[in-house]
């Protein structure tokens, strides 16, 4: 199952920079992991914003929620997903 996952990120403003820059070294670990897996099957940087799209390939809802549970930055994170279905238009 196909889903797009619109992530932004709004970190404490008492945390310090290198707590900051702890969560972003474990988080690019992680999203590595699950491209190399193809779980993650693309991201996107929205310009401007600390935020993503992402484009996950996953068996259902629960492991998506799982994955999605397990980012670093999970706590600070507001995440919308919608469900991808293939378009009729489409060429592959």
């Amino acid at each position: 199952m196909l889903f797009l996952a619109r992530m932004g990120v709004t970190m404490p403003d008492a945390m310090t920079d290198e707590i900051k820059a702890e969560f972003t070294a474990q988080e690019k670990e992680y999203s590595g992991n699950l491209q190399r897996t193809g779980k993650m099957r693309d991201i996107w940087r929205v310009v401007g914003e600390y935020a993503n799209y992402s484009v996950y390939d996953v068996a259902d809802n629960d492991e998506l929620h799982a994955i999605l549970s397990g980012f670093p930055m999970y706590p600070y994170m507001k995440i919308k997903v919608t469900p991808l279905a293939q378009h009729p238009n489409a060429i592959k």
